[in-house]
C-alpha cells in the first residue's frame, strides 16, 4: 500500500552555470521539490511507510531523529495531512546549542504540524526510557503505533527510493543523456539502497556515489547491505550486488551535523550559480564531495547527476554559519 504524498516526478534539470564553473556537465534531480511539508527525500519513503501503517490499522506514527531531523519534520507533516498522531523522539546528537538550534528550524515546524516531541540526550538509556514512557502512553489510550526507524530506513521505506530510481532512470533515458555518475548524501541508507536498486532494475549502470554524512563508510555499508536484501525480498528480486556499493566518508568531517569549510564553499557555489539552497548536514557535504571529485578528475566524461534531497528548512537553526 502506498499513500500519495509527493509531487512526482520531481524535475531533472540541467545546471549550466554550475557546469561551466566546474568544467563538468552536471544535472540536478530536484527531490527538494517533493512539495510536501517543505519537501525533501523522506516524503517518498513516507508514502510507503504511512500506506503500510494505515493498512495495519495504526493511528500513531512514532519515529526518531536528531533535534533538527528533516525526517521528523516530514513525518510530522505527513501525519498532520493524514489524520494520524505523530510522536517524535529527538536526540541531542549534534554538539550545538543556542536558541535557534534548540527551538527553530525543523523543530519549530515539528510543533507547527502538531507532533508531540520528546527531546532526550543522545544516550541509549535515555532513549530507552523515552521509548518505555511512550509505549505506556500509547497503550493507555488504546492506540496502535507504527514504529519507524530513523530516516524511515527500513525495507518498506526503501521502496520509496526504488520508485525514485526508476523515475530517474526514465528521465535519463528520455533526455538522451549519458550519465556516468550520480552523487547523493548517504545517512541511514534507505535513499542510497533504494536508488541503487531502482537504477539497476531499470538498466541504468551509472556509478552511484553515496557520500556519508552520518556514520563512517563501514557502518553505512552495513546498513545499505541489509536494506538491499530487505527491499529485494519485498520486490521478489535478487539484491543488487554488494560490489556496486560506492561509499565515501572523506567529507564526514568532524561528524554528523558539523559542516566543514569545504561544505560551506560548496553551498555558496551551488547557490551563486544555480540558486540552489543546500543544507549544512546532508546536501552541502554531498556537494562538497562532487566538487572534490571534479577537481580530482575521478568522474566519468559523461554527465553527473546530483540528487538534491532537500533540507533547507534546517538552515534557520544554523544562524552562525558564515555564508557570505
Amino acid at each position: 500500500p502506498r499513500e500519495p504524498l509527493a509531487d512526482s516526478p520531481t524535475p531533472l534539470r540541467a545546471a549550466p552555470r554550475l557546469s561551466e564553473d566546474l568544467g563538468q556537465e552536471v544535472w540536478v534531480k530536484r527531490d527538494d521539490l517533493t512539495g510536501f511539508g517543505l519537501g525533501g527525500n523522506k516524503v517518498r519513503k513516507l508514502e510507503f511507510l504511512l500506506g503500510r501503517a494505515r493498512a495495519d490499522g495504526c493511528d500513531t506514527i512514532v519515529t526518531f531523529g536528531a533535534l533538527q531531523s528533516n525526517h521528523a519534520r516530514q513525518t510530522a507533516a505527513a501525519c498532520a495531512a493524514g489524520g494520524l498522531r505523530c510522536e517524535l523522539i529527538l536526540t541531542r546528537a549534534v554538539p550545538r546549542s543556542g536558541e535557534a538550534f534548540d527551538h527553530g528550524g525543523n523543530l519549530a515546524l515539528d510543533h507547527l504540524f502538531g507532533a508531540t516531541v520528546t527531546v532526550v540526550d543522545d544516550d541509549d538509556d535515555a532513549i530507552a526510557a523515552a521509548i518505555g514512557t511512550l509505549h505506556e502512553r500509547i497503550d493507555a489510550r488504546g492506540g496502535v503505533a507504527r514504529w519507524v526507524p530513523p530516516g524511515g530506513s527500513d525495507a518498506v521505506g526503501t521502496l520509496g527510493y526504488v520508485a525514485a530510481g526508476v523515475e530517474l532512470a526514465e528521465q535519463i533515458t528520455a533526455s538522451g543523456l549519458t550519465v556516468d555518475d550520480v552523487v547523493v548524501a548517504a545517512s541511514t541508507g534507505g535513499t542510497y539502497a533504494g536508488l541503487l536498486t531502482g537504477l539497476r532494475l531499470s538498466g541504468i549502470g551509472s556509478r552511484l556515489h553515496g557520500i556519508c554524512v552520518y556514520r563512517d563508510a563501514e557502518h553505512t555499508r552495513d546498513a545499505v547491505e541489509g536494506l538491499l536484501v530487505g527491499v529485494a525480498d519485498l520486490l521478489g528480486t535478487s539484491p543488487v550486488s554488494f560490489d556496486e556499493i560506492l561509499l565515501d566518508d572523506a567529507h564526514l568531517g568532524a561528524g554528523y551535523g558539523l559542516p566543514s569549510p569545504g561544505t560551506l564553499d560548496a553551498m555558496r557555489l551551488f547557490a551563486r550559480t544555480e540558486a540552489l539552497v543546500l543544507d549544512p548536514v546532508y546536501t552541502g557535504k554531498a556537494a562538497e564531495a562532487l566538487v572534490a571529485r571534479v577537481r580530482a578528475r575521478t568522474l566519468g566524461p559523461g554527465a553527473t547527476v546530483f540528487v538534491h534531497t532537500g533540507g533547507a528548512p534546517a538552515l534557520g537553526a544554523y544562524p552562525d554559519l558564515d555564508l557570505a
